[in-house]
């Protein structure tokens, strides 16, 4: 088993009741401190914010893509510009996604063979072939501090046959994806697939250490299966994972699923979750949700979170209801400002309940708050 040291990922404390881990890893452009959320930039921003606002959520590492950078502007012009973090102005870590989701999600328009993946660009409708050594190449024009190997995401539930042909796939175009790679600044971190099933997901995991990446993510879930299948899954693949290692949950985003992704060993996360529900007038809170547009904020002078620290939370509730009554653009901005700090803040609290050997608590108190069965007050 070949692993790296070039990005080391120094784990803190592990919790004494949950296999819960506080680490740090360390990055060209700086530490993350795990658990961590990473805000999705897609296209080089996180939507509707600028770099101020996300930096001011207490975000330390945002997600790009590498299907919608390489369609506009080009990879090509991103790398003539300085690379993606000074085209976007983030000077702290960046990860970025490989295309393999967006291949999933396009398909109805896509062939997958081995050699790659063939389907229409959702912009023109013009062909595009992307492989392994394509996913990297761009990567490395970008310039992120962590490029994630192409992998094949099939939906679920899916028959065992599918699952092994996609994470056989997977385990292959990783090996290819390692060896086309010619940045040494650069981390990679591989794919573990297999659907639903236990067996599958070890082998998947087991080979791709062999192969030796400096991270390790469970892609292919949140994809149609209900939560506790999710939940079963990492209570499989985690412990297989290496220890000294960073480990990635890909794309899910409930604040509940992240408390609960913790527990199971899982130190990163992303999603689009609190920015599109920030759009749609839903709030996170520490309490459960608030839906903004309705009648009962028309005249609540209460922030949307007493303790909130972000500049949604320095106006009312009435006045947040108002913006989006009124189809102001602020509105949206502004919860997208809430949510996102909420996300870092449940980090926080998560990392400071490692650190303190009250994660099992911690979990009890937030599975009775982020799930409730209405809105909360």
């Amino acid at each position: 088993m070949v692993q790296s040291s070039s990005f080391p990922f120094e784990l803190l404390h592990a919790d004494t009741k949950t296999k819960a881990r506080r680490g740090r890893l360390r990055l060209p452009h700086g530490n993350v401190e795990t658990p961590a959320f990473m805000p999705v930039g897609t296209q080089g921003t996180v939507k509707g914010l600028t770099i101020d606002q996300v930096e001011k959520t207490g975000a330390h590492i945002l997600l790009g893509n590498t299907y919608h950078l390489s369609l506009r502007p080009g990879s090509e012009l991103i790398a003539q510009q300085g690379g993606l973090h000074r085209f976007m102005g983030w000077d702290k870590p960046i990860l970025t996604d490989s295309g393999g989701f967006q291949i999933f999600s396009l398909g109805d328009m896509n062939k997958v063979t081995e050699d790659g993946a063939t389907f229409r660009s959702h912009l023109n409708g013009a062909k595009i072939h992307l492989r392994p050594e394509d996913s990297i190449r761009i990567q490395e024009e970008l310039g992120s501090d962590i490029a994630m190997v192409l992998d094949h995401v099939i939906a679920l539930p899916a028959s065992d046959e599918a699952a092994l042909d996609a994470s056989d796939r997977s385990v292959r175009w990783a090996r290819r994806c390692k060896e086309s790679a010619k940045r040494s600044d650069q981390a990679k971190f591989a794919i573990v697939q297999g659907g639903l099933n236990a067996d599958l997901r070890i082998q998947c995991a087991e080979q791709l250490i062999q192969i030796g990446f400096d991270g390790y993510a469970v892609g292919g879930l949140s994809v149609g299966e209900p939560p506790p299948e999710m939940y079963r899954i990492l209570d499989i693949v985690c412990p297989v994972l290496p220890t000294d290692q960073p480990r990635y949950l890909m794309g899910v985003g409930r604040p509940i699923d992240l408390v609960e992704g913790i527990a199971r060993g899982i130190d990163m996360f992303d999603c689009v979750m609190p920015t599109r529900n920030g759009r749609n007038a839903l709030a996170f809170t520490a309490n459960g949700p608030l839906r903004m547009r309705n009648q009962v904020h028309a005249r609540d002078e209460k922030p949307i979170e007493e303790d909130c620290p972000c500049i949604a939370c320095d106006r009312s509730r009435a006045y947040i209801r108002h913006l989006f009554q009124a189809d102001e653009m602020l509105g949206p901005m502004l919860l997208s400002i809430h949510n996102l700090t909420f996300y870092q803040r449940l980090m926080q609290w998560a990392r400071q309940a490692i650190e303190e050997d009250r994660f099992e608590a911690f979990l009890l108190e937030q599975r009775s708050k982020l799930e409730p069965t209405q809105e909360s007050d």
